[in-house]
């Protein structure tokens, strides 16, 4: 069931949605070489708390998962596309791709938002000097794209997230725009409605045709989260049954927004300025 938020709910939503994206701005400062993403993830809980809030994935089981979460923020590397576990045994390097992806709970209310990085070069103009990892070079070149035209295919579906469209337009809008750099769409992962819980309906897909899907009405808050990969986007999951990589090892990226639909067009709430 699609679910409507009060204006004071995303008056509340807003000020949730302005924390996590201060805290994801610290933690993307933070993803250094030598660096664990167990010490980002345990950065993130302390900054959520400090503030009075609580991170949202921490314990959460979705559906068909033996055991519930056990981190504040999702850590994935290169090939990790999404809801990567943090470890003191994952040790960031020159060149990685890190997303950062965590979810809030403020005044019992949930955003999400998702950013990636590229370790030691802001979005890729790095890579380690011997090029051991294969990032210096032309491959930090194509990081960089990779990164960038991630966070610009969240822009395009954010630009048709509008009141009397549909679920069905963002993903065209994404697809489209993606579609000439000849990226893969992580198979089976999308966006989804949020706010009461941490997923919701509906399912905002990063792919599809326009007018299909349940259409878009204001105080409906949804998440906007494409994920891109450089090779054919088949997926598969790890053991520990959170952690989703590419099946074919290639670099991923990943970023996302809560966006609520008002009378008049979408307000982004996860922003560092609203």
């Amino acid at each position: 069931m699609i679910t409507i938020k009060s204006q004071e709910e995303i008056e509340i939503l807003r000020e949730g949605g302005l924390r996590l994206a201060q805290i994801l701005t610290e933690l993307a400062s933070r993803a250094r070489p030598g660096v664990s993403s167990a010490e980002l993830d345990k950065l993130g809980r302390e900054l959520a708390e400090k503030n009075g809030d609580r991170p949202a994935f921490l314990g959460y089981k979705p559906k068909g998962v033996k055991t519930p979460y056990p981190a504040s923020v999702c850590v994935s590397i290169n090939d990790e596309v999404v809801h990567g576990i943090p470890s003191g045994e994952k040790i960031l390097e020159e060149g990685d791709i890190v997303a950062i992806d965590m979810g809030l709970i403020h005044k019992n209310l949930i955003t999400d938002s998702a950013v990636t990085v590229i370790v030691g070069g802001g979005r890729g103009e790095g890579g380690d000097k011997d090029g051991k990892n294969g990032y210096s070079g032309k491959n930090g070149k194509k990081a960089r794209a990779l990164v960038d035209i991630t966070r610009k295919a969240l822009d395009e579906g954010i630009k048709v997230a509008l009141p009397g469209n549909t679920v069905g337009d963002i993903g065209y809008a994404i697809e489209q725009f993606v579609r000439p750099f000849g990226y893969g769409h992580a198979e089976g992962l999308a966006g989804h409605g949020v706010g009461y819980k941490v997923h919701e309906d509906p399912f905002v897909p990063n792919t599809g045709k326009k007018g299909d899907g349940p259409a878009l009405r204001p105080g409906m808050v949804i998440a906007i989260e494409p994920m891109l990969t450089e090779g054919a986007g088949k997926v598969v999951f790890d053991k520990d049954g959170y952690t989703v990589r590419t099946k074919d090892g290639k670099r991923s990226a990943h970023f996302e927004h809560t966006v609520a639909i008002t009378e008049n067009g979408n307000q982004i709430l996860t922003k560092t300025v609203n």
